[in-house]
């Protein structure tokens, strides 16, 4: 019985697998290449055309592969992230533009749940919609999952509003500053476009436009963006001590409610980010070989990530997206308007 279930198990994984070297492939098009749609984008669809359409074709013993990859796969392709990012780079950028992105990551957040509260909204759809917004989109929604613990449709909602607004912020800012219609100098467009754009992919793809009209922006603007990415894990732990202690005000702890559930992915993710600082400054070790570890390992870790956003997909039907109705939406383009106005004030003032 053991290895049977083993067995299933293992089958739900290697659906999951199959949709993920996919969505690799898919990635490589060149019209989504030029969306900047990264693999983890095209395994979310993959994974809800699939649940739209073979799910309930396939028997119900592999859906324990496809939980494991959303779940124990999630919290490794996190852990693995921080192989992106040094402290050096934090240094680097300077104070204001890490002032930025604090202000800005804490208002969205803020922001969002006001609005969300005005607008109805669930706690946990709100949320997943305003940490996506706030940090680096898919991957601040994935990192965020294992704390707030909504079910996956919310989650692949909050995907959605990051791909939409994302991928107009990618095309839009380029225009922006190819008219000068804003004012602003290479550094502060540096700063304002990684401290306001959604994905990574969003900010490499609307700041490499905009080098490509005579700028110097892209190296700053993805260093900037790197730095919300570092915030997820102390963002990730004062939400888990705020959603336990909300639970302790309204008397579910009395009731077997919530307690604080300490990520502990997240101290490992700022681990591998202290460990990758260290190696990137030991003068001993060869430079083009540290890369191509470093390089391997990341493509690694967004394979391991695109697993998760494709099995989070793969438990989204259409009827969950009716369910969520159009209020997520409509809250993303609310922040949407604050990253766009308030950011740019932020920038303006700091820089």
């Amino acid at each position: 019985m053991v290895k049977a279930h083993r067995g299933e198990v293992l089958h739900g994984i290697l659906l999951i697998v199959l949709f993920s070297c996919s969505a690799f492939y898919i990635a490589e098009f060149e019209f989504v290449k030029r969306l900047s749609f990264s693999p983890l984008i095209v395994g979310i669809i993959l994974g809800m055309l699939y649940a739209n359409s073979l799910r309930n074709k396939l028997p119900d013993t592999w859906v324990p592969g496809i939980k494991l990859c959303s779940k124990q796969i999630l919290r490794a392709g996190i852990v693995l992230y921080g192989f992106r990012l040094t402290f050096q780079q934090v240094v680097a950028i300077g104070l204001p533009a890490i002032t930025a992105d604090c202000l800005i990551v804490a208002g969205t957040i803020g922001l969002g749940l006001l609005l969300g509260r005005l607008l109805g909204m669930d706690r946990d759809t709100t949320l997943m919609t305003s940490t996506g917004s706030a940090i680096c989109g898919a991957a601040a929604v994935l990192g965020a999952e294992p704390v707030v613990r909504c079910e996956p449709h919310k989650t692949a909602v909050a995907v959605s509003t990051v791909v939409i607004f994302g991928t107009l912020s990618m095309f839009l800012y380029p225009v922006l500053y190819r008219a000068d219609f804003l004012g602003l100098s290479d550094l502060q467009w540096a700063v304002y476009t990684g401290s306001t754009l959604h994905e990574v992919a969003h900010v490499v793809g609307a700041a490499g436009a905009m080098d490509a009209a005579g700028g110097h922006v892209a190296d700053a603007a993805t260093i900037t963006k790197m730095i919300r990415v570092i915030l997820l894990a102390p963002v990730l732990l004062i939400m888990s001590w705020a959603l336990a202690r909300c639970a302790s005000r309204s008397g579910m702890a009395t009731t077997g409610g919530r307690k604080i559930t300490v990520p502990w992915f997240a101290f490992g993710f700022l681990g591998v980010i202290a460990l990758n600082s260290v190696l990137q400054s030991l003068p001993f070790i060869p430079t083009d070989g540290l890369k191509a570890v470093t390089d391997g390992i990341n493509s690694f870790d967004t394979f391991l990530l695109t697993m998760a956003m494709t099995a989070l997909g793969a438990e989204t039907s259409i009827d969950k997206f009716k369910q969520a109705g159009a209020k997520p939406f409509v809250l993303a383009a609310l922040i949407y308007v604050w990253l766009l106005v308030g950011g740019y004030a932020i920038v303006r003032v700091l820089l």
